[in-house]
């Protein structure tokens, strides 16, 4: 599937930065970093694609998902909790993505 170049006024907006920062640094999320999913023109994500497609995937690697989802719109619910489950690597990930999309 095509990937396609993050327009740079995106990768400063606090609500795509650390959605863009997880989906290019966790290695599952990046799989799915493509344009199937990804609008840049449009400036939209497809939520429902990516919940399809992550069925298969480990529950660690669906929150990182859902985190994702979450830091770009608060209507996709995450758990905090849920990050319990994280080895370190992503757990650093997450927690750098939370600290982008609120500061600190």
């Amino acid at each position: 599937m095509p990937t396609k170049t993050v327009p740079v006024h995106l990768k400063a907006d606090r609500y795509w930065a650390p959605t863009i920062f997880l989906f290019s640094k966790q290695r599952k999320l990046r799989e799915v970093f493509t344009t199937r999913y990804f609008d840049f023109d449009e400036e939209t994500i497809d939520f429902n694609k990516l919940k399809k497609v992550s069925a298969p995937w480990s529950h660690s690697e669906k929150v990182m998902l859902q985190l994702a989802l979450h830091l770009f719109n608060e209507r996709n619910k995450f758990n905090l909790s849920d990050l319990d489950c994280l080895d370190s690597e992503n757990r650093k990930l997450a927690f750098k993505a939370i600290k982008m999309r609120f500061g600190g």
